[in-house]
């Protein structure tokens, strides 16, 4: 049996922030969990096998995003990572870089996947709204 998560007490304007964080990023989900942290995911979709098998996992197409330790002046640290095809990596890592925003990692998850997939990390210290806005510019060209 799974566990169930109690919910993380956050303010209500913590709350209110995760909302608008989400909507601003196309969330599908998010929530809030301890810390606290605000947590948003989506699925890109798109067309890729895995040792010649479709897939569709969540797994595969994800792109997550969240903030946390919000301080005083609003800033918070806020992390984010996606899914993308090998063609879209250079791309996706100038735009990050031109929004100054830290590209952390480039790499891949699965062996014989078709098309190649790769995965980037990215950070910030930011105020979320303005980190959401310039990961929204970053990645819009993934569709």
């Amino acid at each position: 049996m799974g566990k169930v998560k109690a919910k993380a007490k956050a303010s209500p304007q913590f709350r209110r922030l995760c909302n608008r964080f989400s909507a601003i990023l196309g969330g599908t989900e998010h929530e809030i969990t301890r810390g606290p942290v605000c947590f948003v995911s989506r699925n890109r979709k798109f067309n890729a096998s895995i040792l010649g098998r479709k897939t569709t996992s969540p797994l595969v197409r994800y792109q997550l995003f969240s903030f946390e330790s919000l301080n005083s002046s609003g800033r918070a640290l806020c992390l984010g990572e996606t899914a993308l095809f090998q063609n879209q990596v250079n791309r996706l890592l100038s735009n990050l870089r031109k929004n100054g925003i830290k590209v952390t990692a480039v790499h891949n998850h699965w062996l014989f996947d078709n098309p190649r997939l790769m995965y980037i990390h990215w950070e910030s210290i930011d105020n979320p709204i303005a980190f959401a806005r310039k990961v929204k510019r970053s990645i819009a060209f993934l569709g």
